[in-house]
């Protein structure tokens, strides 16, 4: 009987100090949340054109050590380390920048280099290839999420969604939609073209045309009785990386080839070139594309 109040007094201590380690341990964390926007990362490196674009146009280039290949846009942008092309990357390329934060559009590769680059402890982020205004919209607030600034991500989202919907707004006045073969390569006469769930096919649409190859999804090559099939109205092709002479040397082969020749886009000589990362990109200028192609499209209606 004489123990029970000592066994009482060690109750409440325990109690006391199973209390005290909680409080301390609440009152660890909360200051880390309420900081997290402070704690964000300061060595970013964009893998993707349209990340690279997003980061830009978010105001927080200062903070990218590096970027992809493909990521040309803004111009100042080139003036960053190249840790390659974003389908063939090297874990060492990559970690050369020592990034603390990675964005990465999701179609990366090889797998196993993304698989060892995920393995490192480095944040890697993939940001989701989805060619629709929708798509856009969530790029834009996954990647300001991560620097912390998500303010400035419902800003741009706006602004964005205002570019396109004026971009779009003439569309309403079009008659019959344009029908659109978007050629992504023609070698030795063999041509490799759109099917759907392409980013060529997303932008073709927003830009009010029918994209005529919806057989089948992805990018592949076609036979020239498809090309004949087809019949499009226009050809969309992206600019080369050389100059105005090369445009004129890829129209002759489109004029000569023996199916390309025979549709009404090459007998009207609608054939619509533009940079591939404005074209393709489906990033912050999407509805200066979107105006561009529009306008390429209707420009006598």
């Amino acid at each position: 009987m004489s123990n029970r109040p000592t066994n009482r007094v060690q109750l409440v201590r325990r109690t006391l100090a199973s209390f005290l380690s909680i409080a301390a341990t609440v009152f660890t964390i909360l200051p880390s949340t309420a900081n997290a926007a402070d704690q964000s990362a300061q060595r970013v490196l964009a893998i993707g054109g349209a990340v690279t674009e997003i980061v830009y146009a978010l105001g927080e280039q200062d903070r990218l050590v590096g970027r992809d290949s493909t990521s040309t846009y803004p111009p100042e942008a080139t003036d960053l380390p190249d840790v390659g092309y974003i389908r063939a990357l090297s874990p060492e390329g990559v970690l050369s920048v020592k990034p603390d934060l990675i964005l990465a559009r999701e179609n990366n590769g090889p797998p196993e280099s993304v698989e060892v680059l995920k393995s490192t402890g480095v944040r890697w982020v993939d940001v989701p290839d989805d060619f629709t205004l929708e798509g856009v919209d969530e790029n834009i607030s996954i990647i300001a999420a991560e620097l912390g600034v998500p303010e400035k991500g419902d800003a741009l989202r706006k602004k964005v969604a205002a570019d396109i919907a004026k971009a779009r707004a003439r569309l309403a006045s079009i008659g019959d939609k344009q029908k659109v073969m978007f050629v992504l390569s023609l070698e030795d006469d063999k041509i490799n073209t759109s099917g759907t769930s392409t980013a060529a096919n997303g932008i073709i649409e927003l830009a009010g045309g029918k994209n005529v190859i919806v057989e089948f999804a992805g990018y592949k090559q076609i036979s020239d009785e498809a090309v004949i099939k087809a019949a499009p109205d226009v050809i969309l092709m992206m600019n080369g990386r050389g100059e105005a002479a090369d445009h004129g040397a890829v129209n002759a082969l489109i004029e000569a080839h023996p199916a390309l020749s025979t549709t009404p886009a090459v007998k009207n000589g609608k054939i619509i070139r533009m940079d591939g990362l404005l074209l393709l990109g489906f990033g912050p200028r999407t509805g200066e594309a979107v105006s561009q192609l529009a306008e390429a499209f209707y420009s006598h209606e």
